[in-house]
């Protein structure tokens, strides 16, 4: 579903995962149509990270006592 969202509303995708300040930069990116791309790009981009960032973070949660 996010990366859905990802591609048609860039900037709600940074919301979503926490980061409002890349959020507001990716609106204003995503405003001009030229920009949209770059938004899609980097917001699939970070929620991939976000994801890769959450398997981490369980895999360690699980290996500590």
């Amino acid at each position: 579903m996010r990366l859905l969202l990802a591609l048609l509303l860039p900037f709600s995708v940074f919301f979503t995962i926490g980061r409002p300040f890349a959020g507001v930069l990716c609106l204003i990116l995503q405003i001009t149509l030229i920009g949209w791309v770059p938004a899609a790009i980097w917001a699939v981009y970070a929620l991939s990270q976000y994801k890769t960032d959450q398997k981490i973070k369980e895999a360690l949660g699980q290996r500590r006592p």
